[in-house]
């Protein structure tokens, strides 16, 4: 029966305290002192000895190998930003040389359906003054979601509720996972823009929205110079 290593004292303790202080405020120590190196001995996790400096090496290797992690996941999200920056200029010129508002929707449906890889995309608008109406015969006692998301003027993104995703998607909503809805301000109307995917986890809770806000300031613009549809 393997026997328990006896418990340090007090007194060791406050020792090797001192000692791991002493070398990490003089880390040149063992370059005064090379000799000791020699009498170091450090067990390595396959049981064997290792020197020290091998012990260094492999932990220089190893922090070398998490900067690299690092550095390639900064570089992917660097390459991420790019693209998607690229994807919101194209759409915005195509938004800009939109002339009416059938333009816009086809703008926005080629874009997002195609760059983005939207599986379903939506515009509604509603008459400001008669919004509540709107909801009200749209969901049926299921307006609390959508009052305070125009009340808060921010993009959010989640799992809807069935009838809110029949509302907005139509037949397409049972098929949609997550949804992305980006508030619009346009003069005299207020509107959504839903963006679906059939991934769950392609529009999440905790994603960020500042894309979703520039789009949706942009659309809003877009549609102050356009002629909007009888709502």
């Amino acid at each position: 029966m393997k026997q328990k290593a006896p418990k340090k004292s007090t007194q060791v303790d406050e020792f090797e305290e001192q000692v791991v202080e002493y070398l990490d405020q003089h880390p040149d120590f063992f370059t005064d002192h090379p000799e000791l190196l020699g009498k170091i001995v450090i067990p390595h996790e396959s049981g064997a000895a290792v020197s020290l400096i091998e012990r260094q090496v492999e932990t220089l290797r190893n922090q070398l190998q998490e900067s690299q992690q690092q550095l390639s996941e900064l570089l992917q999200v660097a390459r991420t930003n790019d693209q998607l920056q690229e994807r919101m200029h194209r759409l915005t010129l195509e938004l800009i040389d939109a002339a009416t508002f059938e333009e816009v929707l086809n703008a926005l449906e080629d874009e997002l359906h195609d760059d983005f890889k939207a599986d379903a995309v939506e515009l509604r608008l509603f008459s400001s003054s008669h919004i509540d109406d709107h909801l009200d015969e749209a969901l049926s006692g299921q307006t609390a979601t959508f009052e305070q998301f125009f009340s808060h003027n921010q993009p959010i993104c989640g799992k809807l509720e069935q009838d809110q995703l029949d509302y907005i998607f139509g037949t397409e909503g049972d098929r949609i996972a997550s949804t992305a809805l980006i508030p619009l301000k346009s003069e005299g109307a207020l509107g959504l823009l839903a963006i679906g995917s059939c991934e769950p986890d392609r529009f999440a809770p905790h994603h960020g929205t500042e894309f979703l806000t520039r789009l949706g300031e942009i659309i809003s613009r877009t549609l102050q110079a356009v002629s909007l549809p009888g709502i």
